[in-house]
């Protein structure tokens, strides 16, 4: 009697997921130093965020590289790979393989305001994804009817968000077009992120921690006093940002 082995099914799936991307340049001390002042503006931007650091611009010839990377982690910065080694680098093996080198350029999402700690705690970030009905088509605009709290991100890169809502301190909202936002924006709003300069971001009160449009931004520190609190639209002029009071 012949018996038939069942064996398991074995599923491979492909996912996305979007990952900030580091680029030290040399000197690294001089680039980790500057890395330290944003980030004490803003000490919990790199929580529960993955990292890959992109060390193209870095040359074979550098000492200390893994050493390096571990000043990195030190910092919170949770590294899931990186780009651009150099097998010559003492220690970089026990970084992993270098991951492929992509043709699509990344668009960085720099480091904002501070976030308060209890914020972070009581908060888990969360993603807000286009319903499913929208998923199932090639759709180019995704419209929340809500506000967006304070830990989530809303995340669609194939074109334009609208929030009927405020977005509140310590939420972003990114979008691959322009951001609309028909209430009060305290949070992050960041637009064009697959590359297009020609995004907008729209608001009907401008409390903003950072807005960036094609990887140019500005902070709160940066943004024009004159635009606070007023409904604003933000849009860039070559290699910068304006801002200007919608009347």
């Amino acid at each position: 009697m012949t018996t038939s082995e069942t064996r398991p099914l074995i599923r491979l799936r492909g996912r996305s997921v979007m990952a900030l991307v580091l680029a030290p340049e040399i000197p690294l001390g001089d680039w980790l130093a500057a890395l330290d002042a944003q980030m004490e503006r803003s000490p919990n931007f790199f929580d529960s965020r993955p990292v890959i650091v992109d060390l193209g611009a870095v040359p074979a010839a550098q000492q200390g590289v893994a050493e390096f990377l571990q000043l990195l982690e030190q910092r919170g910065i949770r590294i899931i790979g990186t780009e651009g080694a150099h097998a010559s680098w003492p220690g970089i093996e026990a970084w992993g393989r270098p991951l492929p080198m992509t043709g699509k350029p990344g668009r960085p999402i720099e480091v904002p305001e501070a976030t308060s700690a209890a914020q972070s705690s009581a908060t888990q970030a969360s993603a807000v994804q286009p319903p499913v009905d929208q998923q199932a088509g090639e759709v180019n605009s995704l419209v929340l009817d809500e506000p967006v709290r304070s830990g989530q991100s809303v995340v669609f890169e194939r074109g334009d968000v609208t929030i009927l809502g405020s977005v509140a301190s310590g939420a972003e909202v990114i979008a691959g077009g322009s951001v609309h936002i028909y209430g009060t924006l305290r949070g992050r709003a960041i637009a064009g992120l697959a590359g297009n300069p020609n995004a907008r971001i729209f608001c009907t009160k401008l409390q903003a921690e950072l807005l960036s449009i094609d990887g140019v931004y500005q902070t709160a520190d940066d943004m024009p006093p004159k635009a606070l609190g007023k409904p604003v639209q933000a849009w860039l002029d070559g290699e910068q940002m304006k801002i200007t009071v919608l009347e």
